[in-house]
């Protein structure tokens, strides 16, 4: 390995590590109280080195955000390819979901929760990971329209039922771990069956 190709390879692990320290203390501490100062402390280096990978907190905190973005979308991708069966792909996708935000709680939480309390919006600017997040949710729901799976609705708003839906259950098995849940993998289905059936289309 050459020395530019190490350096690189150095940048990113470092700029790597920066997102560590500040998810952890930004989910332990709350963003309000996190500084830049902080972070630096967290990983033994100065704020001036942070500053050459992010001009600033919110910087840091949208960075972490679209990350977490990215790999959910690539993980509903997957479920994409195949059209055969909308309702069934809507299914997974809605499971998929789900097992994204309790497998990765503090990203999900960061993203979904904390972010809007200082940014407006969820980061849905036109050409933005989260745009295409939600893309994939009105592709989906338009199809099984298409189809007639679905009643026919507005698609917006059904795909905000949908989301509502998913992101609730996330959400509460997320924050209230010591709840006496049902069984947690018969939940999920359950709130996601119940919510595709009341869409469908009478037969």
């Amino acid at each position: 390995m050459g020395t530019k190709e190490r350096r690189t390879r150095e940048k990113e692990q470092l700029r790597q590590q920066i997102l560590v320290a500040a998810r952890e203390l930004f989910v332990n501490e709350g963003y309000e109280k996190v500084s830049m100062r902080k972070i630096a402390n967290k990983i033994e280096y100065s704020p001036t080195t942070i500053y050459l990978y992010f001009k600033d907190k919110a910087d840091l905190l949208d960075s972490l955000c679209q990350e977490t973005l990215l790999n959910l979308l690539n993980t509903l991708e997957q479920l994409k390819r195949d059209k055969s069966d909308p309702i069934e792909t809507l299914r997974k996708s809605g499971r998929a979901y789900v097992e994204f935000g309790l497998k990765y709680p503090q990203d999900y939480k960061l993203t979904f929760v904390i972010r809007p309390q200082f940014q407006k919006g969820l980061g849905l600017e036109e050409g933005s990971v989260g745009e295409k997040v939600f893309n994939y949710l009105r592709e989906m729901v338009s199809e099984c329209i298409h189809q007639r799976k679905f009643r026919q609705m507005d698609v917006e708003t059904t795909g905000q039922v949908l989301w509502s839906a998913v992101h609730g259950v996330t959400l509460l098995l997320i924050d209230f771990p010591d709840f006496p849940w049902a069984e947690k993998d018969k939940l999920i289905d359950t709130v996601i069956h119940t919510t595709i059936e009341g869409l469908k289309a009478s037969v």
